[in-house]
């Protein structure tokens, strides 16, 4: 059973589900939730891991949390799971273009493949595939369009300004 909840945050509503296992997917308000019927609507705060992946997330928005610490229950190819766990690597605040990533995992070449799994990404923001770009820093696809793309971008940059001039 999947449990699915919805999230008002100042960027819009955000959709967060959890199996047994954990988190499995936050959809960005662009995102369309394809219902299932092994879904079921509950209140964030009804649940435990939902409610603290909602507490972590809104604290990601307003730049109090840099790293998300929750338990993921994500599926997807071996090639998927290599492509998100590099995604994870990327440290908050900064970027890696699509060949960057590609050449880690075996080869410029993967690039486009790279697209395709980051384009899979069930969990966007907690695995930060908004931090991933194409050459020369331009904005390209994100399932949830480029200005949220560039407001996460932003949030990032804000926050690690500000902490630099609080230290």
């Amino acid at each position: 059973m999947i449990l699915q909840t919805t999230l008002a945050t100042p960027l819009g509503l955000f959709t967060l589900a959890a199996d047994e296992a954990g988190l499995c997917a936050l959809l960005l308000p662009a995102e369309k939730a394809t219902p299932k019927p092994t879904t079921r609507e509950v209140a964030a705060n009804s649940h435990p891991l939902l409610a603290e992946a909602a507490n972590q997330l809104l604290a990601y928005l307003s730049g109090r949390l840099l790293v998300f610490d929750l338990p993921l229950s994500i599926h997807g190819t071996p090639f998927q799971q290599q492509v998100w766990q590099e995604l994870l690597r990327i440290p908050y605040g900064q970027t890696r273009t699509y060949g960057e990533l590609a050449e880690r995992i075996g080869g410029r070449n993967k690039a486009r493949a790279v697209g395709g799994a980051a384009h899979a990404n069930p969990l966007a923001i907690v695995i930060p595939c908004h931090r991933l770009v194409g050459g020369g820093g331009k904005l390209t696809g994100f399932g949830g369009g480029l200005p949220m793309k560039q407001a996460l971008l932003n949030l990032e940059h804000n926050t690690l300004n500000a902490t630099r001039k609080n230290a």
